[in-house]
């Protein structure tokens, strides 16, 4: 398996154009002079004049920001909001020195100097010369012809002096008043390129689904006529065809055209793509080669339609995504971007967004060679360039780009940073002319037919849709805490799946942007509520939303909670692949016994399983998988089955009880069992004792008041249950017994109706109840007290491992699950997850592990959701949602999350959809029955591994 990940690592350099190790002297030969990537860097001198570290000559990684490696200052791009008109953003320059060798032999070439990405001004020198104008604009690569500047044979000296902010207002306007953090130095590789005199420069291609190849040949050099030779070859090796051109005196570009029969075509679901090898001759000798990776396929916009690939109308399943990695900031590697493609592709995505400028050359390879449609944005969060230096920067971002088959759209900036004379500018460089958009967030600034519009909700899309424009927002559901995300995202994907212009879009954002602070003791630093926007922490920590998105964006979609009482094995499967027919699908089902209650084992066992393909299901169809079950596999607790695509990559899990919970719950351990049930009154409590468990009841409330244990420290759980909706008051309470049970029973006015407590001799603890609420409630069920600090970790069988919200019920399946105390708030320091507190789904039964000891909770009723502790979706002056009174729930309603974007909390969630409206509750009856067992079940046989101390020093 590394050595796998090592050949793809290669292969992504080879592609990029930048490792040329083993290639011939008519290719591109490549030095560097810095390290290729942040994990392999070279030191270089530098001299910083601001801040830390300034004003004295040490050494630096290169690439690197010069922030992470000790020097100047931090900014946010934000800073200037926060701080008002009187901020004044640091600006401190840093001069790096480099001496690299020149072979001699390489007199009489072409030599350029290549810069991949310098924040933000560079000022470029060889051997005190300047190579050219200083480069402005920090996320796009340029290069400068240093071959009557070098010493060949000789040591050569390089000096490049970086202004982190920019001599050009609108390149500061652009990209660094933004909200993420700004960083300076040269971020990205420093290399030397090595050509002939005579030599290709680049090719530009465009490949459409009919078969129909055009491609331009960018020539430099050309002093005699020369012949170019240019091969199609497949992903096999085999060359589908072969074409020539003749390139006279003077010439720059020569064209070819052809068409090749049936090509297989490039889609983020089958990423097919070809290479083209262009040769260069001069009197019948080969002087130069380049070769080019592509794809064939066609990307149109159909006005008040929709997108369309391959004549195929598509959806974005997309997400916003930052460069980033917390030690490093933007300055990355092929391994990070490789993992960012594999999270969105996990999460059944297949497409993102690059925001808010063009990513490293890796990364748009990986998008390539896996499949995912590309957004490739120009900068400008909220300002656009101005049009000298933005017609610069547009030509170097598609020049290096243009051939990419994963790029659909081009971005002219982000809301409102448009400068709409660079439209045009794109299809000057770009032979296929893909469509430009504009990402924008107020209405009315509708391009090319697309309406981009950012973080509408349910109901304002509803009506963007049944306008005219196509509607596919590029940032939607603001992913901020443990909101947004995939909260609400089923009503809005659904919503944009069944409509005619629906494009789907792009939810904000991939990574919570956290940075390790080398002025702060290296702690992770998100800029209070400014970046911790993601689905995934910043080392790519899964939050709830990530499983939840899984599920709702899987292309195999499979309704239905539960299995019917009449399942005979058959289930309905929708195909929501856009080109994919399910029999290129399998699947693995098996049949599932959960662990018990004490048993500790790996939470399930499979006792028999089974392998298949999909039936044939066109795209957009529905159909049925049929499974064939062994004849007794009622007698199981549960069905599990399992979707791959073709490549064998998992797409999503599904497991379904067989036995109900009233077979699943535990009201019985094995163990000994002392005597009978004692029932008396004492004081203002009723006690309940049986194998040494005292439950005391209320007299006057018929709540739950004190524990007490013959065999270890008394529990502290007590004070329930207590509506956490409603009014209650107990009228009476009587206690008799029922054979050899003994019963404690209150009746109540007001929504609560009655409690009734039953021990029996094995000491377990029936409590049932019922209540009736109407209106619209944000959470319905009752509560009890119990110190969180006392708690170490849970486990139960129910939907897990995450936490949910009524708006975001996707993405947990049910089985037996783990977790371990932790006061994780989603987005914060340290990112441990999943969170421990919040509410819990199809609860069946639940062991406490706590200081005092254990005790047991099971529900032998459907749908139990459970709460734990005090939590908070969204952080703010008054955090959301509200929670409801006690410490721990049974309830049978939970609260929907909303969403948040820096200070702007929406807490009126009924605008994101029907998922997120309060519960509507009609009054109904609703009753419920929980078993308890407080503390350790004795087990048979003396204990001698110990023996109990008479007074324990920390306990009593």
């Amino acid at each position: 398996m590394l050595i796998a990940h090592k050949t793809f690592l290669l292969f992504i350099f080879m592609t990029f154009g930048l490792y040329t190790a083993f290639s011939q002297e008519v290719e591109k030969r490549v030095q560097y002079l810095s390290g290729t990537d942040n994990e392999h860097t070279v030191k270089w001198d530098f001299w910083c004049s601001g801040g830390r570290k300034s004003g004295k000559w040490g050494k630096i990684a290169v690439p690197a920001h010069w922030e992470q490696q000790g020097y100047g200052h931090y900014n946010y791009g934000r800073d200037y909001v926060t701080y008002g008109k009187n901020f004044r953003f640091h600006d401190e320059k840093g001069v790096y020195r480099h001496t690299f060798p020149v072979n001699e032999q390489w007199k009489g070439e072409k030599i350029f100097i290549v810069f991949e990405g310098v924040m933000t001004d560079a000022e470029v020198k060889i051997n005190g010369q300047s190579a050219g104008p200083i480069h402005q604009g920090a996320f796009y690569r340029f290069r400068y012809d240093i071959s009557d500047k070098l010493r060949y044979g000789k040591e050569n000296q390089l000096e490049v002096t970086v202004s982190k902010m920019s001599g050009d207002p609108s390149v500061n306007n652009a990209e660094r008043l933004a909200d993420y953090w700004i960083l300076g130095g040269i971020f990205r590789p420093v290399y030397l390129e090595i050509v002939p005199p005579s030599f290709i420069d680049y090719v530009a291609i465009d490949a459409k689904a009919d078969g129909s190849f055009r491609m331009q040949a960018h020539l430099e050099g050309i002093s005699a006529q020369m012949k170019v030779k240019a091969s199609i070859i497949d992903q096999r090796g085999k060359t589908v065809d072969m074409l020539e051109a003749l390139a006279r005196e003077g010439d720059s570009v020569v064209s070819f055209n052809t068409k090749v029969s049936n090509p297989a075509l490039w889609t983020a679901e089958s990423p097919n793509r070809y290479r083209a090898r262009t040769e260069l001759y001069k009197n019948g000798k080969l002087v130069y080669l380049t070769q080019q990776q592509f794809g064939f396929r066609t990307i149109e916009i159909r006005k008040q339609n929709g997108i369309y690939l391959n004549g195929t109308k598509i959806k974005m399943k997309g997400v916003n995504r930052h460069v980033w990695w917390p030690e490093t900031g933007r300055s990355v590697n092929a391994r990070i971007d490789l993992e960012d493609v594999k999270l969105m592709k996990y999460m059944n995505m297949n497409a993102v967004r690059c925001s808010h400028y063009p990513p490293d050359q890796s990364f748009l390879d990986i998008c390539d060679s896996l499949g995912l449609y590309v957004i490739d944005e120009l900068a400008g969060w909220q300002k656009a360039y101005a049009t000298p230096v933005g017609t610069k920067l547009v030509k170097e971002m598609v020049l290096r780009d243009l051939n990419h088959p994963s790029i659909i759209f081009w971005s002219n900036g982000n809301e409102g940073g448009h400068n709409f004379d660079l439209d045009t500018i794109y299809g000057h460089y770009d032979l296929s002319k893909r469509p430009v958009i504009h990402a924008h967030h107020r209405p009315g600034n509708d391009f090319n037919g697309i309406d981009c519009n950012h973080y509408e909700d349910y109901y304002s899309t509803q009506k963007i849709l049944a306008d005219t424009n196509i509607y596919m927002p590029t940032e939607f559901l603001h992913a901020q805490d443990d909101g947004g995300g995939a909260a609400g995202l089923a009503d809005i994907w659904e919503l944009h799946w069944k409509a005619k212009r629906g494009a789907g879009g792009f939810l904000w954002a991939l990574v919570d942007e956290g940075l390790v602070r080398t002025d702060e003791q290296n702690m992770i630093d998100v800029n209070g509520v400014n970046a911790p926007d993601g689905l995934v922490g910043p080392h790519r920590e899964h939050e709830g939303s990530v499983n939840a998105i899984r599920e709702i964006y899987a292309p195999i979609k499979i309704d239905g909670k539960e299995l019917p009482p009449d399942f005979d094995g058959r289930i309905s499967v929708e195909n929501r692949y856009h080109f994919t027919n399910l029999n290129q699908c399998t699947f693995k089902w098996e049949l599932l016994n959960f662990d018990k209650l004490l048993q500790n084992g790996e939470g399930s066992t499979s006792v028999s399983s089974g392998k298949g393909r999909f039936p044939a299901i066109a795209p957009l169809a529905t159909g049925h998988l049929s499974i064939d079950l062994p004849a007794n596999w009622s007698n199981e607790d549960a069905l599990a089955l399992t979707a791959f695509d073709s490549q064998g990559n998992e797409i999503c899990r599904w497991v379904w009880k067989i036995k109900p919970n009233e077979q699943l719950a535990v009201h019985q351990f094995d163990e000994p069992i002392d005597g009978t049930v004692n029932m008396q009154e004492k004081d203002s409590l009723i006690q309940l004792t049986a194998n040494g468990i005292t439950v005391s009841i209320h007299k006057n409330t018929g709540l739950l008041a004190h524990l007490a244990n013959a065999y270890s420290k008394a529990l502290s759980f007590k004070d329930g249950p207590v509506l956490v909706s409603g009014q209650a008051k107990a009228v009476s309470v009587k206690h008799y017994r029922e054979g050899h049970i003994a019963v404690v029973e209150a009746s109540c006015n007001g929504d609560l109706k009655y409690i009734k407590w039953k021990m029996d001799k094995s000491g377990w603890l029936e409590m049932d109840y019922a209540y009736a609420l109407s209106g619209d409630q944000p959470f319905a069920g009752i509560s009890f007290s119990y110190p969180e600090n006392f708690v170490l970790g849970v486990k139960w069988l129910g939907k897990g491992p995450y936490r949910v919200w009524k708006n975001r019920l996707q993405g947990t399946t049910y089985g037996v699950w783990k977790n371990r105390n932790n006061n994780t708030q989603t987005g914060s320091y340290p990112w441990r997850y999943p969170e421990f507190k919040g509410y819990y789904a199809d609860v069946t039964w639940m062991e406490m592990n706590t200081v005092e000891g254990k005790f047991y909770m099971s529900f032998p009723t459907e749908d139990q959701y459970v709460r734990l502790f005090d939590f908070y979706g969204l952080t703010g002056a008054k955090p959301h949602p509200d929670l409801p009174v006690g410490d721990i729930s049974f309830l049978d309603a939970i609260p929907p999350i909303g969403t948040k974007l820096a200070l702007n909390m929406t807490t009126d969630t009924k605008g994101l959809g029907p998922q997120s409206e309060l519960n509507h509750l009609s009054g109904k009856l609703i009753e419920r029955k929980v078993y308890f067992y407080f503390g350790t079940p004795k087990v048979n046989g003396e204990n001698k591994q110990f023996e109990m101390p008479k007074v324990n020093v920390l306990t009593d």
